[in-house]
């Protein structure tokens, strides 16, 4: 906490009292896209920031906190309260083709403080634009869309933190572009990082389990197998159908070679991932969908509860309900929503006996929220869940409700 509370006050002696280096009316350049206008690799800049037109900075971020009571098999912790998370945001439009964006995540819980992003941009032209830092890998659509006022459900999608790692990000570069033709739009990102290395299959889940990877630190400053984790998705939206999103994201995991000496056979992970959404014009229903597939190279020496097929994906919709002033709140918002998910961690059968390998888990999420403004979301979720093991012996049953609040500041 103290390190948080030093930060933070460095922060804002730094926005009080450092002369701009910088043109300051860069930072506060009016928007020109609406929302409608905006690919989901827009959600990295689509954020609110403060500006002191005396400093060469801009601050935003976002807080979460939750209540909530959940059990399984009738078994509960009773009630919970949960700082879930507060991500800083600090950016810096150095010129008006080079700015800089860093989201800085604290996780109390966990006791941890997180650089999640840190890139430079520079602007060549629409189509071509070179990105280097700590990049947020585009696979799917969460990954970089993950803001929790951005949603209705307390929780993140299973798929996108237990079988993808959330809030990927790692050592890179690469580039970007947009292209705008009336309705339409094309963009499409391309990267060369650090990735995964033998905790996928190395882990205290034992299981093949892809999110274990982001407690390796040292992929910042190597890579394990030599060679990069090569991402890169192309979206295409019209203003009228939605976006649809198409990734990839892959390369050698394991160390192979030491001292130029081969020790292992080279082994790739592959992911696959789906995405779309879209906002319903006559009834204003917006619903997102994520789908990913995930191919690892397992040796043969592990036993089969080590998975090398997954599949994965969550749909939400949302309905606004009422849109009115509530308690003085102009534009307020009601919404009831429902989130649908699956996640199988082992595709495939049992070689002796050919039946299916469990460990998968299917969940069914209601929700009611309320939105005083765009920016601040109150949100209370019932979840229903089954999860079977890797044996494929009955289900355990859980359920609970969830409240939440979260906000940008």
């Amino acid at each position: 906490m103290k390190k948080i509370l030093t930060l933070c006050l460095f922060l804002l002696y730094m926005i009080q009292h450092i002369q701009a280096q910088i043109d300051p009316s860069l930072l506060k350049e009016p928007t020109v896209l609406s929302k409608k206008d905006l690919l989901n690799m827009d959600a990295i800049y689509d954020r609110p920031f403060v500006t002191n037109k005396k400093a060469p900075v801009s601050l935003g971020g976002y807080v979460e906190a939750n209540w909530q009571h959940i059990g399984t098999d009738g078994v509960s912790d009773g009630h919970q309260l949960q700082f879930r998370r507060m991500t800083l945001f600090v950016a810096s439009s150095i010129s008006k083709r080079i700015k800089f964006l860093s989201e800085i995540e604290f996780e109390p819980a966990d006791k941890e403080i997180a650089i999640e992003f840190a890139a430079v941009d520079m602007e060549i032209n629409e189509l071509f634009n070179l990105r280097g830092g700590m990049i947020i890998n585009p696979i799917g659509a969460f990954n970089q869309n993950h803001d929790g006022p951005k949603w209705e459900f307390t929780d993140r999608p299973i798929s996108s933190v237990a079988m993808l790692p959330a809030t990927w990000s790692n050592a890179g570069f690469g580039i970007y572009g947009k292209k705008y033709n009336k309705n339409w739009m094309l963009g499409y990102e391309i990267y060369a990082s650090s990735g995964f290395d033998n905790s996928i299959i190395e882990n205290t889940e034992n299981k093949t389990f892809l999110p274990a990877a982001k407690k390796n630190t040292e992929r910042f400053e190597e890579l394990p197998s030599g060679t990069p984790l090569y991402t890169t998705k192309v979206a295409i939206r019209h203003s009228k159908i939605g976006e649809i999103g198409l990734s990839y994201m892959g390369g050698i995991y394991n160390k192979w070679q030491d001292d130029g000496l081969v020790i292992d056979e080279k082994r790739g992970i592959h992911v696959f991932a789906l995405d779309f959404n879209t906002t319903l014009p006559k009834t204003n229903t917006f619903i997102t969908t994520e789908c990913a597939w995930v191919n690892v190279d397992v040796p043969k020496t592990y036993s089969e509860q080590f998975g090398n097929k997954q599949f994965g994906g969550f749909l939400d919709i949302v309905q606004p309900v009422v849109k009115r002033t509530i308690a003085g709140w102009k534009d307020a918002v009601i919404n009831i929503a429902v989130r649908f998910e699956y996640v199988d961690w082992n595709k495939g059968q049992f070689i002796d006996t050919g039946s299916n390998i469990g460990d998968h888990l299917w969940s069914i999420m209601p929700a009611v929220s309320f939105r005083p403004n765009s920016q601040s979301v109150l949100r209370l979720n019932y979840r229903i869940q089954k999860q079977t093991d890797v044996l494929g012996n009955p289900p355990s049953n859980t359920a609970g409700f969830n409240f939440g609040l979260s906000t940008y500041f």
